[in-house]
């Protein structure tokens, strides 16, 4: 006699909660620290210190399924528009910046190429200083096989593979520079000189008078510019209207002199960003001077791109960037739209800064919500030296594995359970 084995009650329950235990399984994606993969080639090494010298390495390390074109030692010194002679900061980086494309690409995918070429998006078309379409490069192989990138005003060829992660990242070698159309690599730097007066640059910014005084009385504008120095300076200033649109239950003014300092530095980044920098920022949780002084994750700012602008979620409330009052290395200082309040003092419930007070401390505005994690960035702002503010390299990635090991453990469980409660 024939045996039948129903598993009809059995399937549906546990398959509909593996599938829902599955669908909300972040899936880790491989990041990679450029400047780490590259030290490994002394022959690299030049090229890899001007990735150090500026923001390109730190845009780079979450993203994913890249082509890195590189330049040897002998070549790039031997270019007669050669990256030593000082060009300037901004045109540096976005010469770098053309050097990645933003696709994955092999020796084997170059042998495939059609003789009417391949065009490839780079990291440069994404700042928004690319005209039109120049921030792409056409690759051809001609009949010998030889692999020429091309660039509006320059011509590259392929030397050989450096390293490939498979799907995640291929270096390639290339005999000389591409220098993408409108630069000039060769023009000298106008980096302003130490102790630039950023009381003056406000009150010429216009609109920020209000903020030019506060920091002239609290002296902390003295910190500001002696930071200037190394890594530069970014600066978030509210506008005249930010401050005359505070409720009277903020109590700003009120705050006494060392915190409203603190607030003060709570605006500013020990970085220099400029605009495309925080447009494509790596870690959108970013340490101020603020938390210098009080340590690590505490009056921090997340920053991130909303509505085609620059948004910072302080906790309390989302502020976005108005306008560039000033922008040359190492100094960036932008207009915002609203007071920085840190939650450390004003709290976590969001106030709404568009509703007039009514005494308890402003109505509901649900997109200032802060994140549901604030953990600092697992790479300090580019250009700055390691200290007591950073996560260790790699700590991220193995907290977010193990996490996934218990949930897979999890549903292995959950699944065991029902197919023995329906046998």
């Amino acid at each position: 006699m024939a045996t039948i084995f129903s598993v009809s009650h059995f399937t549906p329950l546990p398959l509909l909660y593996l599938l829902i235990f599955l669908s909300s399984y972040p899936f880790p994606i491989s990041s990679f620290n450029i400047t780490a993969l590259l030290s490994s080639y002394p022959d690299l090494s030049d090229f890899n210190n001007l990735f150090t010298t500026t923001a390109v390495a730190a845009d780079l390390t979450t993203r994913t399924s890249l082509t890195l074109l590189v330049v040897p030692n002998a070549y790039l010194r031997s270019a007669s528009t050669s990256a030593s002679s000082h060009p300037s900061p901004t045109n540096l980086a976005d010469v770098l910046r053309y050097h990645v494309l933003l696709e994955y690409i092999t020796l084997s995918d170059l042998r495939l190429i059609p003789p009417t070429g391949k065009i490839v998006t780079t990291l440069f078309q994404t700042t928004g200083r690319a005209a039109a379409n120049s921030g792409t490069i056409n690759i051809t192989v001609n009949s010998s096989g030889a692999v020429t990138f091309h660039s509006p005003t320059s011509n590259a060829t392929l030397l050989s593979p450096v390293k490939t992660l498979p799907y995640n990242i291929s270096i390639l070698s290339l005999n000389s520079l591409l220098i993408p159309y409108n630069i000039d690599l060769t023009a000298s730097e106008t980096r302003p000189p130490l102790g630039l007066n950023i009381t003056k640059a406000l009150i010429d910014g216009h609109d920020f008078n209000v903020a030019a005084s506060m920091l002239a009385a609290s002296g902390v504008v003295s910190e500001f510019e002696a930071d200037e120095g190394g890594a530069g300076i970014t600066l978030f200033v509210p506008t005249d209207e930010a401050f005359s649109d505070l409720p009277s239950s903020v109590r700003f003014q009120s705050l006494p002199a060392d915190k409203k300092a603190m607030v003060l530095r709570f605006h500013v980044l020990h970085s220099y960003y400029p605009l495309g920098s925080l447009e494509s920022i790596v870690n959108p949780v970013q340490p101020t001077l603020a938390t210098e002084l009080n340590g690590a994750g505490s009056f921090t700012l997340n920053i991130s791109r909303v509505n085609r602008s620059v948004g910072i979620n302080t906790g309390v409330l989302q502020a976005s960037v108005t306008q560039t009052v000033f922008d040359q290395n190492p100094v960036a200082i932008f207009g915002v739209s609203k007071v920085l309040l840190p939650r450390e003092f004003f709290g976590s419930n969001p106030i709404d800064l568009n509703e007039p007070s009514d005494g308890s401390g402003g109505g509901a505005m649900g997109t200032a919500q802060p994140p549901e994690t604030a953990l600092s960035p697992e790479y300090p702002p580019i250009n700055s030296p390691p200290n007591h503010l950073s996560t260790p390299p790699g700590m991220g990635n193995r907290a977010a594995e193990t996490v996934g090991v218990m949930r897979i453990l999890s549903v292995l469980w959950c699944t065991w359970i029902c197919y023995h409660q329906f046998l």
